[in-house]
Protein backbone atom coordinates (compact mmCIF):
# COMPACT_ATOMS: atom_id res chain seq x y z
CA UNK A 1 0.00 0.00 0.00
CA UNK A 2 1.68 3.22 -1.20
CA UNK A 3 2.09 6.10 1.29
CA UNK A 4 -0.30 8.49 -0.18
CA UNK A 5 -3.01 5.86 0.22
CA UNK A 6 -2.17 5.60 3.89
CA UNK A 7 -2.20 9.52 4.76
CA UNK A 8 -4.69 9.72 6.58
CA UNK A 9 -3.43 6.83 8.83
CA UNK A 10 -2.08 8.54 12.33
CA UNK A 11 2.08 7.49 12.32
CA UNK A 12 1.93 5.68 15.58
CA UNK A 13 -0.49 2.99 14.12
CA UNK A 14 1.03 -0.58 14.26
CA UNK A 15 -0.12 -1.42 10.45
CA UNK A 16 1.35 -5.41 11.05
CA UNK A 17 -1.57 -6.10 13.39
CA UNK A 18 -5.20 -7.05 12.33
CA UNK A 19 -7.65 -4.48 13.79
CA UNK A 20 -11.24 -5.08 14.34
CA UNK A 21 -13.05 -1.57 12.80
CA UNK A 22 -10.48 -2.08 10.01
CA UNK A 23 -11.52 -5.93 9.30
CA UNK A 24 -15.24 -4.43 9.38
CA UNK A 25 -14.40 -1.85 7.09
CA UNK A 26 -12.79 -4.64 4.49
CA UNK A 27 -16.01 -6.55 4.88
CA UNK A 28 -18.26 -3.65 3.79
CA UNK A 29 -15.99 -2.96 1.01
CA UNK A 30 -14.65 0.47 2.12
CA UNK A 31 -10.83 1.29 1.26
CA UNK A 32 -9.45 2.21 4.57
CA UNK A 33 -7.55 -1.27 6.20
CA UNK A 34 -4.10 -2.48 5.59
CA UNK A 35 -2.74 -6.11 4.39
CA UNK A 36 -2.85 -7.01 7.90
CA UNK A 37 -6.35 -6.42 8.11
CA UNK A 38 -7.10 -8.16 4.71
CA UNK A 39 -5.29 -11.25 5.61
CA UNK A 40 -6.80 -11.74 8.89
CA UNK A 41 -10.55 -10.87 7.45
CA UNK A 42 -9.93 -13.16 4.65
CA UNK A 43 -9.21 -16.05 6.72
CA UNK A 44 -12.38 -15.33 9.01
CA UNK A 45 -14.10 -15.49 5.34
CA UNK A 46 -12.29 -18.90 4.65
CA UNK A 47 -13.68 -20.53 7.59
CA UNK A 48 -17.51 -18.79 7.97
CA UNK A 49 -18.36 -17.00 4.68
CA UNK A 50 -21.18 -15.22 5.62
CA UNK A 51 -19.45 -13.38 7.61
CA UNK A 52 -18.85 -10.44 5.48
CA UNK A 53 -23.28 -10.72 4.68
CA UNK A 54 -23.00 -10.21 8.53
CA UNK A 55 -21.26 -7.34 8.30
CA UNK A 56 -23.85 -5.49 5.71
CA UNK A 57 -26.77 -7.02 7.23
CA UNK A 58 -25.84 -4.73 10.37
CA UNK A 59 -25.23 -2.10 7.87
CA UNK A 60 -28.58 -2.40 7.07
CA UNK A 61 -30.16 -2.12 9.98
CA UNK A 62 -28.24 0.57 11.18
CA UNK A 63 -30.04 2.30 8.68
CA UNK A 64 -33.10 1.17 9.48
CA UNK A 65 -32.29 2.25 12.96
CA UNK A 66 -31.91 5.28 12.29
CA UNK A 67 -34.53 5.91 10.12
CA UNK A 68 -37.08 4.55 12.76
CA UNK A 69 -35.16 6.80 15.40
CA UNK A 70 -35.93 10.13 13.22
CA UNK A 71 -40.02 8.61 12.49
CA UNK A 72 -39.58 9.01 16.16
CA UNK A 73 -38.94 12.59 16.53
CA UNK A 74 -35.80 12.17 17.17
CA UNK A 75 -32.61 14.33 15.34
CA UNK A 76 -29.41 14.00 17.63
CA UNK A 77 -27.32 10.36 17.42
CA UNK A 78 -24.46 9.05 19.54
CA UNK A 79 -22.72 6.14 17.73
CA UNK A 80 -20.93 4.41 20.21
CA UNK A 81 -17.58 1.81 18.71
CA UNK A 82 -18.48 3.79 15.27
CA UNK A 83 -15.60 2.22 13.33
CA UNK A 84 -14.57 3.48 10.37
CA UNK A 85 -17.27 5.94 8.69
CA UNK A 86 -17.45 4.60 5.46
CA UNK A 87 -20.03 2.46 3.23
CA UNK A 88 -23.19 4.07 5.17
CA UNK A 89 -22.54 5.67 7.81
CA UNK A 90 -24.92 7.36 10.24
CA UNK A 91 -24.70 11.50 9.38
CA UNK A 92 -25.08 10.52 5.66
CA UNK A 93 -28.42 7.96 6.18
CA UNK A 94 -29.69 11.38 8.42
CA UNK A 95 -28.96 13.83 5.62
CA UNK A 96 -31.34 12.16 3.27
CA UNK A 97 -34.02 12.67 6.20
CA UNK A 98 -33.28 15.52 8.44
CA UNK A 99 -30.63 17.93 7.10
CA UNK A 100 -29.76 19.43 10.69
CA UNK A 101 -29.62 16.16 12.57
CA UNK A 102 -26.79 15.71 15.10
CA UNK A 103 -24.39 12.93 14.88
CA UNK A 104 -21.46 12.24 17.18
CA UNK A 105 -18.62 9.84 16.49
CA UNK A 106 -17.01 8.02 19.29
CA UNK A 107 -14.76 5.33 18.61
CA UNK A 108 -11.24 4.33 20.36
CA UNK A 109 -9.48 3.05 17.05
CA UNK A 110 -7.16 6.05 16.37
CA UNK A 111 -7.36 5.52 12.47
CA UNK A 112 -11.30 5.58 12.60
CA UNK A 113 -11.06 8.32 14.40
CA UNK A 114 -8.32 10.65 11.61
CA UNK A 115 -10.37 9.31 8.95
CA UNK A 116 -13.80 10.68 10.82
CA UNK A 117 -12.42 13.96 10.93
CA UNK A 118 -10.73 14.37 7.58
CA UNK A 119 -14.09 13.07 6.26
CA UNK A 120 -15.83 15.62 8.69
CA UNK A 121 -14.18 18.48 7.86
CA UNK A 122 -15.69 21.45 9.99
CA UNK A 123 -19.44 20.07 9.84
CA UNK A 124 -21.06 21.85 12.92
CA UNK A 125 -23.82 19.20 12.82
CA UNK A 126 -21.59 16.32 13.18
CA UNK A 127 -18.19 15.67 15.31
CA UNK A 128 -16.17 12.66 16.52
CA UNK A 129 -13.97 11.95 19.58
CA UNK A 130 -12.09 8.90 20.71
CA UNK A 131 -12.77 7.73 23.13
CA UNK A 132 -13.26 3.86 24.92
CA UNK A 133 -17.18 3.59 25.41
CA UNK A 134 -16.06 1.46 28.70
CA UNK A 135 -15.83 4.73 29.88
CA UNK A 136 -19.07 6.39 29.85
CA UNK A 137 -18.66 9.23 31.91
CA UNK A 138 -15.66 10.54 29.99
CA UNK A 139 -18.11 10.56 27.06
CA UNK A 140 -20.80 11.79 28.62
CA UNK A 141 -19.16 14.34 30.25
CA UNK A 142 -16.50 15.24 26.91
CA UNK A 143 -16.93 18.81 25.73
CA UNK A 144 -17.82 17.78 22.33
CA UNK A 145 -20.42 15.70 23.32
CA UNK A 146 -22.01 18.44 25.32
CA UNK A 147 -21.74 20.79 22.92
CA UNK A 148 -23.06 18.31 20.40
CA UNK A 149 -25.69 16.45 22.23
CA UNK A 150 -28.28 17.89 24.09
CA UNK A 151 -29.63 15.01 26.64
CA UNK A 152 -32.58 17.12 27.66
CA UNK A 153 -33.95 16.26 24.45
CA UNK A 154 -34.85 12.53 23.00
CA UNK A 155 -31.24 11.08 21.55
CA UNK A 156 -30.38 7.76 19.58
CA UNK A 157 -27.34 5.76 21.29
CA UNK A 158 -26.35 3.73 19.04
CA UNK A 159 -24.32 0.20 19.75
CA UNK A 160 -24.50 -1.74 16.51
CA UNK A 161 -21.73 -4.57 15.89
CA UNK A 162 -19.17 -3.22 19.32
CA UNK A 163 -20.81 -4.79 22.11
CA UNK A 164 -19.26 -8.37 21.81
CA UNK A 165 -16.10 -7.16 21.26
CA UNK A 166 -15.49 -6.22 24.88
CA UNK A 167 -15.45 -8.65 27.67
CA UNK A 168 -16.82 -8.30 30.59
CA UNK A 169 -19.83 -6.84 32.36
CA UNK A 170 -21.19 -4.50 28.96
CA UNK A 171 -24.58 -3.82 31.16
CA UNK A 172 -21.87 -1.60 33.37
CA UNK A 173 -20.96 0.33 30.10
CA UNK A 174 -24.69 0.43 29.28
CA UNK A 175 -26.29 1.44 31.87
CA UNK A 176 -24.96 4.90 32.56
CA UNK A 177 -25.74 5.56 28.65
CA UNK A 178 -29.79 4.51 29.70
CA UNK A 179 -29.90 6.72 32.52
CA UNK A 180 -28.59 9.70 31.03
CA UNK A 181 -31.25 9.32 28.27
CA UNK A 182 -34.05 11.77 28.35
CA UNK A 183 -37.96 9.78 27.56
CA UNK A 184 -38.70 9.38 23.96
CA UNK A 185 -34.86 8.29 23.57
CA UNK A 186 -33.96 5.46 21.54
CA UNK A 187 -31.20 2.16 22.66
CA UNK A 188 -29.88 0.29 19.08
CA UNK A 189 -28.38 -2.61 19.78
CA UNK A 190 -26.95 -5.82 17.68
CA UNK A 191 -24.81 -8.45 19.09
CA UNK A 192 -23.44 -11.67 18.11
CA UNK A 193 -24.47 -14.25 20.50
CA UNK A 194 -23.88 -17.63 21.74
CA UNK A 195 -27.36 -19.13 20.76
CA UNK A 196 -26.34 -20.59 17.18
CA UNK A 197 -23.11 -21.44 18.18
CA UNK A 198 -21.28 -23.87 16.03
CA UNK A 199 -17.70 -24.61 15.00
CA UNK A 200 -18.15 -21.98 12.67
CA UNK A 201 -18.19 -19.48 15.40
CA UNK A 202 -15.77 -21.19 17.29
CA UNK A 203 -13.23 -20.57 14.55
CA UNK A 204 -13.99 -16.76 14.30
CA UNK A 205 -13.38 -16.51 17.86
CA UNK A 206 -10.18 -18.25 17.51
CA UNK A 207 -9.10 -15.98 14.99
CA UNK A 208 -10.58 -12.66 16.42
CA UNK A 209 -8.43 -13.88 19.60
CA UNK A 210 -5.21 -12.59 17.46
CA UNK A 211 -6.82 -8.75 17.22
CA UNK A 212 -6.77 -6.19 19.88
CA UNK A 213 -10.66 -6.73 20.25
CA UNK A 214 -11.50 -10.46 20.93
CA UNK A 215 -15.20 -11.79 19.92
CA UNK A 216 -17.13 -12.12 23.00
CA UNK A 217 -20.43 -13.75 22.51
CA UNK A 218 -23.56 -13.72 25.32
CA UNK A 219 -26.64 -15.76 25.29
CA UNK A 220 -29.84 -13.56 23.71
CA UNK A 221 -31.01 -13.54 27.21
CA UNK A 222 -28.07 -11.07 28.32
CA UNK A 223 -27.92 -8.95 25.00
CA UNK A 224 -32.08 -8.57 25.72
CA UNK A 225 -31.37 -7.64 29.68
CA UNK A 226 -29.29 -4.57 28.44
CA UNK A 227 -32.13 -2.67 27.46
CA UNK A 228 -33.29 -2.38 31.40
CA UNK A 229 -36.84 -1.08 31.41
CA UNK A 230 -36.94 0.55 28.24
CA UNK A 231 -40.10 -0.46 26.00
CA UNK A 232 -38.73 -2.74 23.13
CA UNK A 233 -39.95 -1.76 19.96
CA UNK A 234 -41.61 -4.94 17.55
CA UNK A 235 -39.51 -6.62 15.32
CA UNK A 236 -41.88 -5.65 12.68
CA UNK A 237 -43.84 -3.07 11.61
CA UNK A 238 -47.73 -3.17 12.18
CA UNK A 239 -48.38 -3.64 8.84
CA UNK A 240 -46.36 -6.77 8.27
CA UNK A 241 -48.09 -9.57 7.03
CA UNK A 242 -46.68 -11.54 10.18
CA UNK A 243 -46.15 -9.37 12.74
CA UNK A 244 -44.45 -10.16 15.73
CA UNK A 245 -43.99 -8.88 19.23
CA UNK A 246 -40.38 -10.58 19.31
CA UNK A 247 -38.07 -7.95 21.29
CA UNK A 248 -34.39 -9.21 19.61
CA UNK A 249 -34.43 -10.81 16.03
CA UNK A 250 -31.39 -11.98 13.79
CA UNK A 251 -29.84 -8.54 12.41
CA UNK A 252 -31.55 -8.99 8.48
CA UNK A 253 -35.03 -9.51 10.47
CA UNK A 254 -35.76 -6.49 12.10
CA UNK A 255 -37.98 -4.40 10.26
CA UNK A 256 -36.62 -5.10 6.89
CA UNK A 257 -37.41 -3.02 3.84
CA UNK A 258 -36.95 -3.76 -0.01
CA UNK A 259 -33.33 -2.11 -0.05
CA UNK A 260 -32.66 -5.17 2.21
CA UNK A 261 -33.45 -8.14 -0.26
CA UNK A 262 -30.26 -9.38 -0.03
CA UNK A 263 -29.94 -9.22 3.80
CA UNK A 264 -32.83 -11.04 3.87
CA UNK A 265 -31.78 -14.01 1.85
CA UNK A 266 -28.96 -14.82 3.74
CA UNK A 267 -30.54 -14.13 7.08
CA UNK A 268 -31.12 -17.98 7.44
CA UNK A 269 -28.28 -19.62 5.47
CA UNK A 270 -25.53 -19.60 8.31
CA UNK A 271 -25.98 -19.41 12.18
CA UNK A 272 -23.43 -17.36 12.31
CA UNK A 273 -25.90 -15.13 10.65
CA UNK A 274 -28.78 -15.83 12.52
CA UNK A 275 -26.77 -15.11 15.88
CA UNK A 276 -26.08 -11.66 15.28
CA UNK A 277 -29.41 -10.61 17.34
CA UNK A 278 -31.05 -6.83 17.04
CA UNK A 279 -33.19 -4.71 18.98
CA UNK A 280 -34.59 -1.20 19.57
CA UNK A 281 -35.34 0.22 23.11
CA UNK A 282 -37.78 3.22 23.80
CA UNK A 283 -37.61 4.74 26.69
CA UNK A 284 -40.99 5.63 28.49
CA UNK A 285 -42.69 6.34 25.42
CA UNK A 286 -44.47 4.16 23.02
CA UNK A 287 -43.03 4.07 19.18
CA UNK A 288 -44.90 5.90 16.88
CA UNK A 289 -46.16 3.50 14.45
Amino acid sequence: MGTETMSWAPAEVDLTRPNAARMYDYFLGGSHNFAADRHAADAVIAVAPHVADAARANRAFLRRAVRFALEQGIHQFLDLGSGIPTVGNVHDITRHIDINARVLYVDVEPVAVAHARALLGNDPQVDVIQADICFPDFILQNPTTQRLIDLTRPVAVLFVSVLHFIPGDVNAIVEPFRAAMPPGSALVISHATSGTATSETDEVQRLYQRTPTPLQLRAPAEVEALFGDFAMVPADAPAAKSASNAALVPVARWRPDPEDQIERGHASASPFLTGFLAGVGMKGAAARE
